[in-house]
């Protein structure tokens, strides 16, 4: 994981915040499943797998590509697609070795640089995302006298969920 700069960080149920992109890949999983599964919730475990595939091939505007393309390095194919490129392969399958290293090669150098695409997508994504938060806030001045709400970052323990860290 070091190899591609990536930092294992553990979690615990307290702090969901720590795991901020799993938490909303499992927000999307769940609105899909709450779509598929109706009235019979029962039998959620049994939509999952299709949850999942949909989630994994659906466009992500943050990345600019579909989960599945990012990892693979190519579309997803639906059933009646695979069966028309296997016949393709079984027809092709007298291939040059040498041809097919250079088209490999050539293949990993393309997700390569889609995943770099990817980055940079998400990157500006957030930028953006970023703007339009901060042109939400304004800007409030305070003057000596005026009555505000002081927020107790400090308070820790709670007496109850529903007690308020605001004071003022």
């Amino acid at each position: 994981m070091t190899k591609y700069g990536v930092t294992h960080r553990l979690s615990t149920a307290y702090h969901p915040q720590t795991s901020g992109q799993v938490e909303v890949t499992n927000l999307g999983l769940k609105r899909i499943l709450e779509r598929t599964v109706g009235e019979n919730r029962a039998l959620w475990s049994d939509k999952l797998e299709d949850a999942l595939w949909a989630f994994h091939t659906a466009y992500k505007t943050s990345i600019g590509c579909t989960p599945y393309h990012l990892v693979y390095g190519k579309a997803c194919h639906l059933p009646h697609e695979i069966e028309h490129k296997a016949y393709w392969a079984l027809k092709h399958r007298n291939f040059d070795l040498r041809a097919a290293s250079d088209h490999r090669k050539l293949q990993l150098n393309e997700l390569s640089e889609l995943r770099d695409q990817a980055y940079e997508n998400s990157l500006i994504y957030k930028e953006r995302t970023k703007k339009l938060h901060d042109d939400k806030i304004k800007n409030r001045i305070f003057n000596v006298g005026d009555q505000v709400l002081l927020f107790n970052s400090r308070l820790k323990i709670f007496l109850g969920k529903l007690k308020s860290r605001w004071s003022g």
